[in-house]
């Protein structure tokens, strides 16, 4: 894996993801009105104010969540400080029932979906299986969004615009010699939280490649961004030593998450975005991944084995 990629490192490209990491979003001002904003992880860190954002400028939200009394206090926020609608769903997104139900209910909604933002994320230091067996970084971030996106499709492709935008991270090149699909479980290594979190950001990048492509005819898009290195609820699984430390020492260190949120918004409504899909954004700068996430080989061989691990259909196949 280590020679496939080696040569494929320009340190131009790291030296850009550097100057890129200091730079501030862009702004967009325009108005969202009655537009239907659907994001999950809503209730904190950047997903809660992504949402603010979006309601700012008059979107209605739909929100997916995992705790109802945090759902019901967003509401009631959201609904006071901006008057526009503020709904939910609640579902576990390692639960791979939760990802399917989430699909249906999505499904049946009347009105377009506007922008669909994967923003939910968990950061663990340790493996954890979901009752399905699934390395639960892996299946947070990418196959809920993986199923999410295929069962959606029909819908997105029927409305003639939608946008899809992945919160990504530039630890995508934490899998810096590309992803084992043999080993996605992390069954046969040693496990890493920042190699499992890269390979799953990566897994992301990966399918992006290959939907950017399917619904391109049909005028959805899908970008992925790094959201900067900001404050957010990330780790809190992690017990008492990792909080202590992400609070004392890296929260400090750490910029302001409306960063965010202004990219998010940006890339969800700006016209200066209109048609670009299938790119990954530091902030609203566009940047070249790591060269694992643009092998289009590996992202075939990936979606087949999310396919096979979920059961969800097959909407790509390698011609």
């Amino acid at each position: 894996m280590i020679s496939k990629y080696f040569r494929k490192y320009q340190w131009s490209n790291i030296a850009a993801m550097i100057k890129n990491n200091g730079r501030d979003p862009k702004i967009c001002t325009s108005d969202f009105r009655d537009r239907l904003v659907v994001i999950s992880g809503a209730t904190s860190g950047i997903g809660y104010h992504t949402a603010r954002k979006f309601a700012s400028h008059g979107a209605r939200l739909l929100c997916i969540n995992r705790n109802e009394q945090k759902s019901e206090a967003l509401k009631a926020e959201i609904e006071k400080d901006f008057g526009v609608s503020c709904n939910y769903i609640i579902a576990d997104l390692s639960n791979l029932n939760d990802m399917y139900n989430t699909a249906e209910k999505l499904g049946k909604i009347t009105a377009p979906i506007d922008v669909l933002i994967h923003n939910a994320g968990i950061y663990l230091t340790r493996r954890e299986l979901t009752p399905e067996g699934f390395e639960k970084v892996f299946a947070v971030h990418h196959l809920s969004s993986f199923i999410i996106n295929i069962l959606l499709s029909n819908k997105l492709k029927s409305q003639g615009r939608a946008r899809i935008i992945l919160v990504n991270s530039e630890g995508h090149r934490f899998a810096a010699w590309g992803l084992r699909s043999d080993d996605l479980n992390w069954e046969k290594r040693r496990y890493s939280g920042l190699k499992s979190y890269g390979s799953a950001k990566l897994a992301q990048l990966l399918s992006m490649l290959l939907l950017a492509e399917y619904f391109r005819p049909w005028g959805v898009t899908i970008n992925a961004l790094h959201p900067g290195a900001v404050r957010s609820e990330t780790g809190r699984e992690n017990g008492a030593v990792y909080r202590w430390i992400k609070e004392h020492i890296y929260n400090k260190i750490l910029r302001p998450t409306e960063i965010s949120a202004e990219s998010i918004y940006y890339l969800g409504v700006s016209d200066e975005v209109n048609g670009v899909s299938g790119k990954f954004f530091n902030l609203t700068t566009e940047e070249e991944p790591a060269p694992p996430a643009l092998d289009k080989e590996a992202a075939y061989e990936l979606w087949a084995r999310c396919v096979e691990m979920t059961g969800v259909k097959d909407i790509i196949s390698k011609s």
